[in-house]
């Protein structure tokens, strides 16, 4: 395994044990239950969104580390952002966990911060729906509380 590998897999275990934005979310506007039938791996998610940015994220989950991390990682990336960011975040993070190990462009990996660690996730199929768990109740949840996300452009490519 080279460094950079090592380091993704500590990210991961990292976000899994240290789990930013668990706990559930006080008031939210709406919420999200979603299971990956698979493995078992589940989460519900809270969201508040208040002029165009998503004001909190709080979530409760049991699932792989890969799951939980993804969902810790998320969390740090979404919340407090604006609607187009969030929108653009869940496209760039789709089309990696879709590159099926064969990489994405660096401006991709730039604005996924921890999220870059899941590059080798996309590798295995039967993991990607670990992966990408949190942000389908990211998106449900949106939907419920009445909030569609605008078109996404993913980070443009240097």
């Amino acid at each position: 395994m080279n460094e950079l590998d090592q380091l993704y897999q500590q990210v991961i275990l990292d976000h899994s044990r240290e789990r930013h934005g668990s706990g559930a979310l006080d008031t939210p506007d709406a919420t999200s239950h979603q299971v990956n039938p698979t493995c078992g791996d589940e989460v519900t998610l809270g969201v508040r969104v208040k002029d165009g940015r998503i004001e909190a994220v709080g979530w409760e989950g049991d699932g792989c580390s890969i799951s939980q991390a993804s969902i810790s990682v998320m969390h740090d990336l979404v919340d407090g952002a604006d609607l187009a960011t969030v929108a653009r975040l869940e496209a760039d993070f789709d089309t990696l966990m879709h590159s099926r190990g064969k990489g994405v462009d660096d401006a991709v990996l730039d604005d996924l911060e921890d999220g870059a660690a899941f590059e080798g996730v996309s590798k295995y199929p039967n993991r990607v729906k670990c992966a990408l768990l949190g942000w389908m109740a990211l998106k449900d949840a949106l939907a419920k509380s009445g909030v569609a996300l605008p078109a996404a452009e993913t980070a443009d490519p240097e």
